[in-house]
């Protein structure tokens, strides 16, 4: 078969706008590569490109995305207009749909929580992360949306502890999580556009790591030691060390001093 034919076709209704088109592929390299190259030859808002195996997936900051099959590797497309919201906001609100998505497929005494600012983890292990990327094209302005999450495997990367989500509860078939991952997002942007990013911020604080969580923060310059200290209205983490609250645009948070 043909990699670059789905293999199925689907619509999931939308709170705004037309429906979620979503393209289901047996294997891909990347979804956010194809996901990027269809923006760029001007595909509509709306699309969502799900792989049941990802052979060359990204991750944040220049990283590998390991998918050893049966897990989510989905990306999605939006076109936001010129008083778009501002790309450091959307790993929150992304952030929140996958959340509510996963979430309730976790057996009790599992917690997952989020981790600034694209991460998700199950029982303090990575489970889930973000890849969001933008750029313009001759039909206008594009937004895509990288969403993996280990659902049946927790691949195995040295000096890396990671988990699944069928470690804590049984998981549905993949293309059902891709329709709950679509759907919250959708709930979530619908929020943003309704009541702005106040709500957005107080409910990733809900859930995520609390306010005073010892982390440390890789940032330009080296490794910054403090604690939570949460996030700013523009979406910047506030870290707390001994010379007063830092505000920090971009890095890697680990958990722990």
């Amino acid at each position: 078969m043909d990699p670059s034919i789905p293999v199925t076709v689907m619509e999931v209704p939308r709170i705004l706008g037309g429906p979620w088109h979503l393209e289901i592929y047996d294997t891909l390299g990347s979804t956010s590569d194809l996901c990027l190259r269809r923006a760029e030859e001007g595909a509509a808002e709306g699309l969502a490109i799900l792989a049941l195996k990802q052979t060359q997936g990204r991750g944040s900051r220049g990283r590998g995305w390991v998918d050893p099959g049966g897990n989510l590797s989905m990306s999605v497309l939006l076109r936001p207009g010129m008083d778009a919201t501002p790309i450091g906001l959307w790993p929150f609100i992304a952030g929140l749909a996958f959340h509510d998505a996963l979430a309730p497929w976790l057996e009790q005494g599992h917690r997952l929580t989020l981790k600034w600012p694209n991460d998700l983890l199950l029982d303090g292990r990575k489970v889930a992360g973000i890849l969001i990327e933008g750029g313009d094209g001759d039909a206008g302005r594009w937004l895509s949306i990288g969403m993996g999450a280990n659902l049946r495997v927790a691949p195995v990367i040295e000096g890396r502890d990671l988990a699944c989500m069928a470690q804590g509860g049984p998981v549905p078939e993949v293309g059902k999580v891709a329709r709950a991952v679509l759907t919250m997002l959708d709930v979530w942007i619908a929020r943003y556009a309704s009541d702005g990013f106040a709500p957005v911020r107080a409910a990733w604080l809900e859930r995520g790591h609390p306010v005073g969580t010892p982390i440390r923060v890789m940032a330009r310059g080296g490794m910054v030691h403090g604690t939570f200290d949460g996030i700013g209205e523009d979406g910047l983490l506030h870290l707390r060390t001994p010379d007063g609250v830092r505000r920090v645009s971009t890095g890697e948070v680990l958990l722990g001093g």
